[in-house]
Formats: structure tokens, sequence, C-alpha cells
């Protein structure tokens, strides 16, 4: 029964370096590995991490029934009032800011502690409880309310399990797997001890991104399988609950699991290439026009603040290009009569769109689910 699923120590007692996984690893590794070189073309780092993580945050939310739209968190960084408000867009960018946070904190050390868990689901729940258990909560089947998981309810095993995990992410002698296939495991066995009364999902998704950072296969936070996992999301959850179910002698469903993941890892990476590509030939072409158009007065900070902002305004080129507000103004409207920008007027400010910039994102963002089958929630 899936309520007496036994959380196992890691690491697990299988062979997972079957023929099927290490076909489908492969795959994974190559792409990882293009993609890693191809955050190389873009100039500034933090337009990546900016603009893709913000796109994780809406997707990943979005697994989690919080739905907000790519408009409205574009201008919700311009801090207006009217879209900060709104409950959705708050978690969203508290998911940001939690990506942005983990990275940091992991960035130079390359520990995925404990810490770092507990810090990026307090930022997401403005919640610094820590590890916990909820007696009365348990994974439901959305459809017919059937209860298909209780996580652990005793506090002592989840600390327990917690500490095994970290030992498992960080100590390359406990496991000699290749980097990829532990992390399909350290994100089932996360889900599966469920150590915070909420935000576990989300929480999972970035252990996931933060993961890859610390193995060195991605130096930057950019490949999100968030979108992989809304389009996915039957699936997914199917292949979670496989193993729990089973229990014992789960091999099989392991296995199932870990090319799930593996094939995550190809796709996203792909779609994600695909996205710096456009992002870099957009770039290009912006800064042809605007080298001759601008002259001397061209910096490369232009530039950036176009694409850090897909939605600027006049105090963000005021202060990239260090010029006073009237030549700010002045240098948006040059912009926007070049075919670059679009200005809009929301109350008594005008912003400036990045158009095509915007487009981009919003082509790469359809995460619509296609199979829906099954949704796991908490229910109280």
């Amino acid at each position: 029964m899936a309520n007496n699923y036994n959380i196992p120590s890691l690491p697990l007692p299988y062979d997972l370096e079957t023929v099927k996984i290490l076909k489908q690893l492969s795959k994974a590794n190559r792409k990882l590995a293009e993609l890693k070189g191809i955050a190389l073309t873009i100039p500034n780092e933090k337009i990546l991490i900016s603009t893709l993580a913000l796109q994780e945050a809406k997707d990943s939310s979005a697994v989690e029934n919080i739905v907000t739209t790519q408009d409205d968190l574009y201008k919700a960084g311009l801090s207006d009032k009217m879209f900060i408000l709104n409950p959705a867009i708050k978690e969203v960018l508290r998911y940001r800011e939690a990506i942005f946070e983990g990275f940091n904190m992991v960035r130079k050390n390359k520990i995925l502690s404990n810490k770092v868990i507990k810090k990026v689901q307090e930022l997401i729940k403005l919640n610094d409880g820590g590890f916990q258990v909820s007696p009365n909560k348990a994974l439901v089947n959305q459809k017919d309310g059937r209860i298909i998981y209780t996580p652990p309810q005793d506090i002592n095993e989840v600390n327990r399990k917690m500490d095994n995990l970290e030992l498992f992410i960080n100590d390359p002698n406990v496991c000699s797997l290749d980097p990829l296939i532990k992390m399909a495991i350290i994100h089932h066995q996360f889900e599966s001890i469920h150590p915070f009364g909420d935000g576990n999902g989300r929480t999972g998704r970035i252990i996931n991104i933060l993961y890859l950072v610390t193995t060195d296969l991605l130096d930057l936070p950019i490949l999100y399988l968030s979108r992989y996992i809304t389009h996915n999301k039957g699936e997914y959850y199917a292949l979670l609950q496989a193993i729990r179910d089973k229990n014992h002698d789960n091999a099989k469903e392991w296995e199932d699991w870990i090319v799930f993941m593996l094939r995550g890892i190809e796709e996203t990476a792909a779609d994600t290439i695909n996205l710096v590509k456009g992002i870099s030939q957009l770039m290009a072409e912006y800064k042809a026009i605007l080298r001759p158009l601008f002259d001397k007065a061209y910096k490369h900070e232009l530039i950036n603040n176009l694409f850090f902002h897909p939605y600027t305004k006049i105090d963000y080129m005021q202060h990239d290009m260090m010029v006073k507000r009237k030549t700010a103004s002045k240098y948006l409207d040059k912009i926007v009569e070049a075919g670059l920008l679009e200005k809009l007027k929301i109350g008594r400010e005008n912003y400036y769109i990045n158009t095509r910039l915007r487009d981009l994102f919003l082509n790469y963002s359809d995460v619509s689910d296609h199979n829906g089958v099954v949704i796991e929630s908490i229910n109280k």
C-alpha cells in the first residue's frame, strides 16, 4: 500500500546503470554539455539568470496551480503596486528570489546542505519553521479524493532521512553513480520525505538545478524541469507513486523513473539551447542597429538594459547608462522610433517593452498539461 511506503536509506541497493538508463543518460549529458557551452554566448550572465529564473518561477508555480501571466510578472518587476498586490504574482516572485539565494549559497563551496534547502523553502513560503511533520496532511488524487501517500509523521524520521539525503547529495564516496542519475533519485527521495509543511514541490524543483550547479554540470541555474513536468504531469505523478506503491523490490520502477527524469533533462536542455540561441541572436540584431544609432554614446549597458528588463522604464535606463532622466527618456524614445521597443503608458508612467524578447519567452512558455491524469495536492 502507498501509505506504508518505507523510504529507503541512500544509496539504493539496485543496479541503476542498466542499458536503458545508460542510453538515455548519454543523450542527457550530451545536451546538458551543449547548453553549458551555448550559455557562454550571452556576455552578461545576469540576463540569462534573471530571465530564465522568472520563466521557471512561473512554470514551477503552475505545477502547483498558481497561475499568472508573463506580462503581469514583467510589470510586477517594475514595482507597480497594482500588480505586486496580486497573491499569485507574489508567490512567483518569491520563488525567483529563492532561486537567486540558493544559487548564491552553493555557487562557491558547491555544497547543497540542509541549511540551503531550508533557506530556499523559507523564501518560497515566508516560513522559517524548518523541517516539520504535518499530522493531518496527505497527498491525494484530486479526481476522487483518495489518499495515495502519507509522508513520514515522525519528526525524528524526517531528520534522519534528510541527514541521509544531505550526505548522499554532497559526499561522492557514498555513491559513484553519474550525477544525473543521482539527481533523479534525490528528487524522488525529497518529495517522499516531504520535510516541510508546504512548498515541498517548488523547493524540490529548485534542488534539482542547484544540484547541477554543485556538480559543475552547469555554471548557471538555467535548466529547469518544471515546464517538462507540467507537460507530462500525469506521467510524472504516476511514476513518482509507482515506486511507493511497489515499496519493495521496485528496481524496475526506479529505472522507469530515472529514465523519465533523464529524458526531461535532455528535452529541457534542447529547448533551453534554442531559447538561449534566440536571445543571443536577438541581442546581436539589436546591437547592430543601436551601435550606429547611438554612435559614441553607445555603451554595452544599453543592450544589457533592454534584455535584463523586458519591460524597462526611464529610471532603469537612467541608472544603467548613468545619465540624467531627460537623456534616458530621449534614449528610450529613440529606440522606440527604431522599432525595437514598444511604448506603453500605465497610470502616469511610461513603460518600454522589448516585444521581440517577450514573444520569444511567450512561445517558449506554452505549458498546457498534455495528459493531466493525476495531480497530487495537499489535503488537510
